[in-house]
């Protein structure tokens, strides 16, 4: 099964954090095996009670704990624009969800100019 963002996104977590799944396991009260299968794309839908264990266990960020749970209700979005996202600390949840809803027909993703287009139009709602 191929990786999934939310797998991803979990994992890069738990990584940065210099835990392994059995760690991140013990501190959330989550069994290792099924952190292994969300981060392995074998499961794909936390509930909202393993996804704030695991959120605590790893004093993830607020911006982390929303993009986790964005992408645990939206299972189709392209893992390939998670390095972007994690690049970028500016970049909200709101605006992930938003960028991954744009469809490059054809192109590679230029996730920077859409983000752009992105937040010129916030900021044309907010103006007027």
């Amino acid at each position: 099964m191929p990786d999934t963002a939310l797998g991803l996104w979990l994992r890069g977590m738990r990584e940065e954090r210099k835990l392994t799944l059995r760690d991140l396991g013990q501190r959330s009260e989550v069994d290792h095996a099924y952190i292994h299968r969300l981060e392995t794309g074998v499961k794909e839908a936390p509930s909202e009670e393993v996804l704030d264990k695991l959120a605590k266990a790893l004093s993830a960020s607020k911006r982390d704990r929303d993009i986790l749970r964005h992408l645990a209700r939206q299972t189709n979005v392209d893992p390939n624009i998670l390095e972007f996202v994690r690049k970028d600390q500016s970049i909200s949840a709101d605006e992930l969800q938003m960028l991954s809803t744009v469809v490059n027909r054809g192109a590679r993703a230029d996730y920077a100019t859409s983000l752009e287009r992105i937040r010129r139009m916030m900021m044309e709602d907010d103006d007027g």
